[in-house]
């Protein structure tokens, strides 16, 4: 492998995914696409905000991931925008993953798309859902460090 190929390329990103959940492992998944949801991506047209993933059948599934249709192309040739695509992960990963979320309730949230070499890669986090509290005091804690960072700026 040359550093060419490991070059990363952060495409679209879900910073609302780390204030809605609290993330406790991360794994690194890739997609299956159609040639023209790779060329959409390459032009940074993706939306992570309301996307999740499932497993079912024994297959990691990515749902409600919005890739915007690719202009360049005609309409016929084109992929639906929100279909659902397998996420490509090992055997004993998604085994973890299916133990995880049917027994604790936990969740798999779309963190992050980028381009690792040309692969088009995304990373899931498994996490648990805030509660209002918990976002509240996330938010106070942050303000108290960059009000701790700023005392010591002077």
């Amino acid at each position: 492998m040359s550093d060419k190929d490991d070059k990363i390329k952060i495409v679209s990103d879900n910073r609302q995914a780390r204030h809605l959940y609290e993330i406790l492992e991360t794994y690194e998944a890739g997609i299956q696409l159609v040639g023209t949801e790779v060329k959409a991506i390459r032009a940074g047209r993706v939306n992570l905000r309301d996307g999740f993933a499932l497993i079912r059948n024994g297959e990691a599934l990515l749902l409600n991931v919005h890739i915007s249709p690719y202009e360049a192309s005609g309409q016929y040739f084109n992929h639906d925008p929100r279909r659902t695509r397998k996420l490509l992960l090992n055997r004993k990963e998604i085994n973890k993953l299916i133990g995880q979320v049917e027994q604790k309730g936990l969740t798999l949230v779309p963190l992050k798309m980028y381009f690792k070499g040309s692969w088009v890669k995304i990373s899931i986090g498994l996490g648990r859902g805030k509660k209002l509290h918990d976002k509240r005091e996330t938010l106070k804690r942050r303000q108290d460090e960059r009000d701790m960072a700023r005392m010591l700026k002077r």
